[in-house]
């Protein structure tokens, strides 16, 4: 099955689970630039390739200002075909015959002009009709429409899906709207480096700040929220029946994650008992939370710099953000369902609100029967606030900081209750833990309570909040990947130039995003080396020298 890249976050497996999971039902908003402006004028060439076999049958309009024919863009091709295309006897040099399956090829489409779509929904503050709006287009700086989309996230309750930029060999910064705060900014997976494209389409190594922008933003946030395949078998613009290969760009990576929303917003639309992440006041920060909550952390995730010490004022990993979307483990945790607070299971979520008045945390307690060797994994989001109209002006006094603190309790006796770790960044609206979990405690309490109860002024009397959390065993940490640094699948002396390299990058700038603490303990240091020393000549499973060794 073609994109692989589906394949890699768990689509397709999600698919075989439940044949129903389609996308029926969801309404997608696809924002697209035109390709050619005249006079600073879009010429409307911002549409996918209808003609082609993959998208002949898709469920598609197109929404512009009507002043001129409609013209034909690749990168909208690439993105609706990685959604909704579907064709079941496709072709392409160097790869066997496959069958071709979007992301949610049953869903609706409404493919704006991107110009079209600031005039008529971002600047009136007027929701488009849809479920969830990906959005491939990139800006470096906050301006009016970035805030504006930020408002309809928070007032309209609108999910919207950015792309974060291609990183530092492109001279990207974060980019906006997959910036912004309340948005779900996502970056790039790489393919590995294989001269075989069957390989390259099929295999995936990390997120590198070299093809995926790397946080902080200007104003000291983390971002991407999540990172997801970016290379993928993609419709061509040239005849009907073309393929062509995207490329690790998180233009792409970004319909890869968005079309795991959409599945779990069909899925919510099918359960009642799971609508509050449809509800407008808020079900977008419940969602994103059940995302960040259930993404794959790739070897070398960290949360901020290097050093350890910040781990507890930032919440993500600067390039990787919550780890990689994971369609089965987000669909398993949406469907564990809402509970708390009070007692809950120890998987599951909330949408809820929390009161400033009184200063009360909100308390969700979990037992926990083999903690040993399991983690626990917990998302808290809200949104930023902005005006209600244009220019959209952050209400920066009316923005909470909130804080999620872990306890091991013992029930028994309260001077046992150990406070195993917190999150508490003064900049961010994500606050995100994963941890181990202690082999003797078997009750933990989640705590979500206002940071900034001194500063009474700044506070709302009630702050919406998702929350999402998870326990599960620890995950497996043998992947080549630790070791193989320039993902060409040999551990050879390139990686050993890439991990001196890095080394010396990070003693001499320590703000530099840099892999290769392989002991995870916050250095790049001699016991790295041995680690790297310890796997020279390992190969990947599909490295063509695998079979022979």
């Amino acid at each position: 099955m073609q994109p692989q890249g589906l394949d890699h976050v768990g689509v397709y497996a999600l698919r075989a689970i439940d044949p129903s999971l389609t996308g029926e039902g969801v309404r997608f908003g696809i924002v697209s630039r035109s390709v050619t402006y005249t006079d600073g004028e879009p010429q409307n060439d911002y549409q996918p390739n209808m003609a082609h076999a993959c998208l002949r049958g898709a469920a598609l309009q197109f929404v512009d200002d009507g002043t001129l024919p409609g013209g034909v863009s690749f990168h909208s091709t690439a993105i609706c075909s990685i959604l909704f295309g579907v064709d079941a006897s496709g072709t392409s040099p160097g790869l066997d015959p496959f069958l071709y399956q979007g992301a949610v090829p049953a869903a609706e489409g409404q493919v704006y002009e991107f110009m079209h779509f600031l005039t008529e929904h971002v600047s009136t503050r007027t929701a488009p009709e849809v479920d969830v709006v990906a959005a491939s287009v990139g800006w470096p700086l906050e301006a009016w429409w970035t805030r504006g989309i930020e408002a309809l996230v928070e007032h309209e309750g609108l999910v919207v899906v950015g792309s974060i930029g291609n990183g530092a060999n492109a001279s990207d910064p974060p980019m906006y709207p997959g910036a912004s705060a309340n948005t779900i900014g996502v970056g790039v997976v790489s393919s590995v480096k294989a001269a075989d494209p069957a390989t390259s389409l099929s295999h995936f190594a990390l997120a590198y700040p070299e093809r995926s922008s790397v946080g902080p933003t200007a104003d000291g946030r983390c971002k991407p929220d999540l990172i997801a395949p970016g290379n993928c078998l993609v419709a061509g613009t040239a005849a009907p029946r073309t393929y062509d290969v995207s490329g690790d760009w998180s233009s792409y990576a970004t319909p890869v994650a968005a079309g795991v929303v959409g599945l779990l917003i069909q899925t919510a639309k099918q359960d009642e008992a799971l609508g509050a992440v449809l509800s407008a006041d808020g079900g977008n920060c419940a969602l994103k939370a059940i995302l960040m909550s259930s993404a794959t952390k790739l070897p070398f995730w960290h949360k901020g710099r290097l050093s350890t010490a910040d781990d507890r004022e930032v919440p993500l990993d600067f390039v990787q953000g919550a780890g990689m979307v994971d369609a089965v483990a987000g669909h398993q945790l949406l469907t564990a369902g809402q509970a708390g607070p009070g007692d809950v299971p120890s998987v599951g979520w909330d949408l809820n609100d929390l009161e400033a008045a009184q200063g009360l945390p909100q308390v969700y307690r979990m037992v926990v029967d083999e903690p040993a060797g399991k983690v626990l994994t917990a998302t808290l989001v809200w949104n930023r606030h902005y005006g209600a109209e244009y220019p959209f002006d952050r209400v920066a006094d009316g923005d909470s900081d909130l804080r999620i603190e872990v306890w091991a309790v013992d029930p028994g006796d309260s001077s046992n209750d150990l406070l195993l770790d917190y999150c508490d960044s003064r900049v961010d609206n994500v606050e995100h833990i994963h941890m181990p979990m202690l082999p003797e405690y078997h009750v933990y309490e989640l705590v979500v309570s206002h940071s900034d109860l001194q500063r009474p002024a700044a506070i709302r009397d009630l702050e919406r909040y998702g929350l999402a959390w998870r326990v599960g065993a620890k995950p497996e940490s043998d992947s080549i990947l630790w070791n193989d640094l320039n993902a060409d699948g040999i551990v050879d002396q390139a990686d050993f130039a890439v991990f001196l390299s890095n080394r010396s990058l990070g003693l001499t700038t320590p703000d530099a995003y840099v892999i290769g603490d392989m002991n995870d303990d916050g250095e790049i240091d001699g016991s790295d080396l041995e680690k790297l020393f310890a796997n020279l000549q390992r190969t990947a499973d599909w490295h063509p020298g695998t079979a022979a060794n």
